[in-house]
């Protein structure tokens, strides 16, 4: 359970570092802007479900969250559907052919989330529950990579790719660990605190 308060809290810190990347874009309103605010009300959603595990009591409002979350980001999927064309609209190609393929991983993680927390609701077994956590955490790996080639030579998109990436890893983990898939121990002297 540990590292899904972790994975809960990486994945929301990861959202909020999109913020720069659209104020770096110099995008302020319309549908571009409007899908990085749904994900990021996501992200807090994510961050509420993990503050709340914590607690017996909490399974429902966890589960509420979990699927709010997955409400924010098919809003934003269709707010970036808008903003597809709007960029083909400026004639901006290269733009809307990577915001165009966030789309899928997008809605990857949105059924995700959604599913395991209905399965949470309708009580299904961990195993289950683990392998939506798995699939989520897969797309949100595709995602950091688009995340990063939006701008190619920005600290602040690299950071978000990075932060990304390191939620989508994270969720993976903690969806084997809710499956019972043992975590994989360092080899050699790897274990040492501060490597070699």
């Amino acid at each position: 359970m540990s590292t899904l308060i972790l994975i809960f809290s990486v994945f929301e810190i990861s959202y909020s570092s999109l913020i720069d990347v659209t104020t770096e874009l110099e995008v302020y309103g319309g549908s571009l802007s409007a899908a990085g605010a749904g994900i990021r009300n996501a992200g807090d959603c994510v961050a509420q479900a993990a503050a709340t595990s914590r607690f017996k009591t909490g399974t429902e409002i966890v589960c509420d969250e979990l699927r709010e979350a997955a409400t924010c980001l098919s809003e934003s999927t269709d707010k970036l559907r808008v903003a597809v064309k709007e960029y083909e609209a400026k004639d901006d190609e290269a733009m809307a052919k990577c915001l165009e393929s966030s789309l899928v991983p997008i809605k990857t993680v949105c059924l995700a989330l959604e599913s395991a927390g209905a399965g949470i609701m309708k009580r299904s077994s961990l195993k289950e529950i683990g392998s939506r956590f798995v699939e989520g955490g897969i797309s949100l790996v595709q995602l950091s990579g688009i995340v990063g080639d939006i701008l190619t030579d920005s600290e602040n998109a690299k950071l978000s790719s990075q932060r990304m990436k390191y939620a989508g890893e994270k969720m993976q983990e903690a969806g084997n660990e809710l499956a019972g898939i043992p975590k994989e121990k360092p080899k050699g002297k790897g274990w040492l605190k501060g490597g070699m």
